[in-house]
């Protein structure tokens, strides 16, 4: 009896050792080596997984950065021109500062404007209304204020105005990480630069009927008149699908767009108010043109009068 158990635990014993040894042989053949300065670059990242990078979380940036030859296609949305020098130094690269991005609202079609004619009825998110039905508007290309964009926004950087029932950004918290872009169906969020002295100009609208259906749909749709492309000296307006677009990099922001844009679909962000012109009044203006030529005309007699004084002298 005793021989059985001491055969047993020997066979026991030298099974294990021999897939001991063969498991240890499979794991060094088929070892993945991890560049340890991907924690490095891990720890100077923002830890918020916003997946604004483009890629799977701050883990996979960082192997995404370790991995890259230079890091000029590589941007952490979160931590800005800031974090990527951190993640430059770790990794002895050299990185160009980028614009800042934030997002806007394309769509200004308030209940003010655009008349809502039904209401939907079912789970209240933008996804599955929209991809029941084309909104609660004539306007089938306006937002549908459901706050699918709030729901995705780990920053606190949007949320829905009750009144306009429209988003609206927080440009203290907006990361630009563009998660309200992805979740939006009707895709009127888009990440913009964020512009000189917190400048901004775009086109508020992308209805693509035509002028008249999208006018009377909503007051404020651009209608694709293409005044504003005529009055723009650098290029930065096209028109396409007939709504009006303004290229950020062109766009000098000279303001002439929005003066001419009928319905006032063009909006400006952080500008100074605009400084308005004097109303003359055209009675005093020829009272006071008529007073001018009397005063010349009197100056002129007694110009004359000197004259033959000195004459008769």
């Amino acid at each position: 009896m005793s021989d059985i158990v001491l055969y047993t635990i020997i066979s026991i014993s030298s099974l294990g050792i021999v897939l001991s040894v063969i498991l240890y042989l499979i794991a060094q053949k088929f070892k993945v080596f991890e560049d340890p300065r991907i924690d490095e670059v891990e720890e100077v990242l923002p830890g918020a997984n916003c997946g604004g990078c483009g890629y799977p979380g701050c883990r996979g940036f960082a192997e995404a950065c370790v991995k890259a030859d230079d890091l000029d296609s590589l941007f952490c949305p979160v931590g800005g021109n800031d974090c990527m020098t951190d993640v430059a130094k770790v990794l002895g690269k050299e990185v160009s500062e980028k614009d800042p991005m934030i997002a806007v609202i394309r769509c200004s079609g308030s209940p003010e404007y655009r008349k809502r004619t039904n209401k939907f009825d079912g789970v209240q998110t933008c996804a599955i209304a929209n991809s029941l039905y084309g909104g609660d508007t004539d306007c089938p290309y306006g937002c549908l204020g459901m706050g699918d964009c709030v729901a995705v926004c780990k920053f606190d950087a949007i949320y829905i105005d009750e009144k306009t029932l429209l988003p609206v950004v927080s440009e203290k918290n907006c990361t630009a990480c563009g998660a309200c872009v992805v979740a939006c169906p009707k895709n009127i969020i888009e990440l913009r630069n964020i512009g000189k002295k917190s400048r901004r100009i775009f086109v508020s609208c992308i209805n693509e009927d035509k002028g008249g259906i999208a006018k009377k749909a909503c007051e404020v749709a651009c209608i694709g008149c293409g005044k504003c492309l005529k009055v723009c000296e650098f290029d930065a307006i096209v028109i396409e699908n007939f709504k009006a677009y303004i290229d950020y990099e062109k766009c000098k922001l000279c303001r002439k767009c929005v003066l001419e844009c009928p319905t006032g679909a063009i909006h400006e962000l952080n500008f100074p108010p605009r400084k308005e012109k004097p109303v003359i009044d055209k009675n005093e203006e020829t009272k006071r043109e008529t007073e001018k030529v009397e005063e010349i005309e009197n100056k002129t007699e007694v110009k004359i009068e000197d004259k033959t004084e000195t004459k008769d002298n």
